[in-house]
């Protein structure tokens, strides 16, 4: 191995610590993300009336019996009604307070009368890492929370503490929609007369719409009637979302990493910091599309059909969320929508329940696949347009996803292979020059002579046709692939829980033997592909290491060879808890890397390359002007060394 290509490895090395620093956010963002506060904007609301399922829904206000209707006006009334007001009545818990649960084609949902909100969404046919349901959130955990807080006669009050009236659909029923159908139905807050009878003809509802094959929940938050009985000061609504999150995969850590906030104002996505140890928040002051409670595999989206006026956002790490409870960490988010027209206000929204799957999430054309770590956008490119097409062509054949994950390694070999030839080829010049490397290495064996046993040598090879760099350019030009799919398989719905050979989860880890213990760097569990990947690995840079020795200095060799060995000891710790698809793409590039050497060390006779080379440096080459400058300036600096200045040109 020659300074040349020691040149090479460092630039590529060079890459990828630039590639992470420059990934990292600066000092002046973060500051920047540190002093963002709270601010109000209105802006303007386009009212859109569901004009079917208001008919529907005022036929049914027909035939509802007010709740509580025996109420007796006693002690325990009075003190309702001095702390709840106009909306004493649904304060009280119904006798039929059973939640109403929709089950469509891909989730099912459970909607509570208590605040009438979805209280519990579980994924079908979808399961945890122990088999379990994917619920993405719980109505038996006290941190769930959705509602809002409003103004009735100076009290404050929300609705998460009122009960509200189902409207087109009874409580404790079960309902399902399929194919091309849809559901639409309501939960409807009632307040109180001064006389203490239901006002039916005045109300805030939620407007539900479930669709048969659709993620998206349709939701409508409407105010009739309501500037008679809320304060007229009120010009904006406040809307808090809290959710606890709890681990669905099997790596734990993984998974706490990745779940955090994102957020969008379309133009741009951003999110709160990934960590397993340290919480975030932020205050955005400017208008929101979307915002996302994310997980590793899993997100709960709310979406606006204008924008949220600003949010503040936080992600709390709690001291019992670890491992044994299964408690990932809690989100929580506040966002503002402006209130103009009491007796006649709607605020539209939806939710996305669901996979992180880029192309069911890329359909909805809102930037929500951008939630899913592709590389960055120097690099994501290669994901988008090469790898998740390849995935979702041969996904329909249904086969198993090692052979597709084989079959994308065979085709990018198949894209690299001119640069790998080009590489090899190189590779094999430097390697036949040798005996001429050697000779200029005794004619010049003193350190203060290095600059002019480096110009013997760059003159050598421009005699026989060798461009250094053209074998540390394919090398530099494969590594955009390797980053963008080290960021891919571990991000990857269509690896999750797919197993193949010993692996029974190709976007997790695969173990082998388990400890009890963890050993430092390394893990509690041994991972066969992690293994046969460094192996191979190890393979690889003992005949790379060989193969590319041509006679330079000894001591930088010998450190060389150590990088080169250390690199994959490394690679063992990292990828031992990483994605063993990713594990698994490695040792097949490399195999097939193998494989490829034998035919190129087969197709390029090395007798025949040193003859034609030894030919062309028998044949006078002409200087180019750059190369005459480069020459004229080594000459400059060896005088210089002496102390003999060439004399200054004359000005004409």
């Amino acid at each position: 191995m020659d300074k040349n290509t020691i040149i090479g490895l460092v630039l590529i090395m060079g890459l990828l610590i630039g590639y992470s620093v420059w990934m990292r956010p600066s000092k002046e963002e973060i500051e920047a993300k540190q002093r963002k506060q709270d601010s109000l904007a209105l802006i303007q609301k386009e009212i859109q009336n569901d004009t079917s399922l208001n008919t529907k829904l005022t036929e049914e206000t027909q035939t509802i019996t007010p709740q509580n209707e025996n109420i007796q006006q006693n002690t325990t009334y009075e003190n309702l009604q001095s702390q709840y007001g106009a909306f004493v009545s649904a304060a009280q818990e119904p006798e039929n307070n059973d939640p109403i649960l929709i089950e469509n084609d891909l989730y099912k949902l459970s909607i509570g009368r208590k605040g009438g909100r979805i209280e519990a969404v579980e994924l079908k046919n979808v399961f945890t890492y122990n088999q379990k349901p994917v619920v993405l959130f719980d109505q038996n955990s006290p941190q769930n929370q959705f509602g809002f807080t409003f103004f009735s006669n100076y009290l404050e009050l929300n609705t998460n503490n009122f009960y509200f009236v189902p409207v087109a659909v009874e409580a404790g029923k079960k309902y399902k929609v399929s194919g091309k159908d849809s559901l639409c139905f309501a939960m409807r807050l009632y307040p109180n007369t001064s006389d203490s009878i239901i006002d039916t003809t005045r109300y805030i509802e939620y407007a539900y719409t479930v669709k048969g094959n659709d993620y998206l929940t349709g939701v409508k938050l409407r105010f009739r009637g309501m500037d008679t009985y809320l304060n007229q000061t009120q010009r904006e609504l406040s809307i808090r979302w809290i959710t606890q999150l709890k681990q669905q995969e099997k790596s734990y850590k993984n998974e706490k990493i990745a779940t955090t906030i994102y957020y969008s104002d379309i133009e741009d996505v951003e999110n709160l910091q990934e960590s397993d140890t340290k919480g975030d928040s932020v205050a955005y002051q400017a208008g929101l599309k979307w915002l996302s409670f994310k997980q590793h595999f899993f997100t709960s989206t709310i979406i606006a059909d204008k924008e949220f006026s600003n949010a503040n956002m936080v992600v709390n790490i709690n001291p019992d969320d670890n491992e044994l409870s299964g408690k990932l960490k809690t989100l929580k988010a506040d966002f503002t929508f402006p209130l103009t027209n009491l007796s006649n206000e709607e605020i539209g929204f939806r939710f996305y329940f669901g996979p992180n799957k880029y192309n069911i999430l890329k359909k909805y054309k809102i930037e929500l696949e951008n939630q899913i770590q592709l590389g960055g956008s120097l690099i994501s490119w290669i994901n988008k347009f090469a790898v998740i097409p390849i995935f979702g062509f041969f996904e329909r054949f249904n086969w198993n996803y090692g052979i597709i994950i084989l079959i994308l390694t065979i085709i990018l070999k198949m894209v690299l292979l001119p640069l790998a030839y080009t590489s090899y080829k190189s590779t094999a010049k430097m390697r036949v020059v040798k005996p001429e490397i050697e000779e200029i290495n005794k004619r010049f064996p003193k350190q203060e002579d290095a600059m002019k046993k480096q110009q013997a040598v760059m003159s050598m090879y421009k005699q026989v046709g060798i461009k250094p760099m053209a074998g540390c350019l394919p090398m530099l030009l494969q590594m955009p692939i390797l980053i963008a799919l080290f960021r891919f398989f571990p991000s990857a719905y269509e690896l999750r829980q797919q197993p193949f050979l010993w692996a029974d989860d190709l976007s997790t880890y695969d173990s082998i033997l388990d400890f009890s213990f963890k050993i430092p760097f390394y893990g509690d569990h041994v991972s066969l592909f992690t293994l046969l990947m460094t192996a191979a690995t190890l393979i690889y840079t003992i005949i790379n290491n060989k193969m590319m020795s041509t006679g330079g200095n000894e001591q930088q060799m010998k450190m060389m060879k150590w990088m080169m060995y250390l690199m994959p000891i490394m690679f063992l710790g990292i990828f031992n808890n990483y994605s063993s698809g990713l594990s698994y793409y490695y040792f097949l590039v490399n195999i097939i890397t193998f494989a490829q050497m034998g035919i190129f060390r087969f197709a390029i006779n090395e007798k025949k390359l040193r003859d034609k080379m030894m030919t062309a440096k028998a044949k006078p080459i002409k200087k180019s002007k750059w190369q005459q400058r480069m020459e004229d300036m080594m000459k400059a600096q060896q005088a210089a060394q002496r102390g003999n200045y060439p004399p200054a040109k004359k000005k004409r």
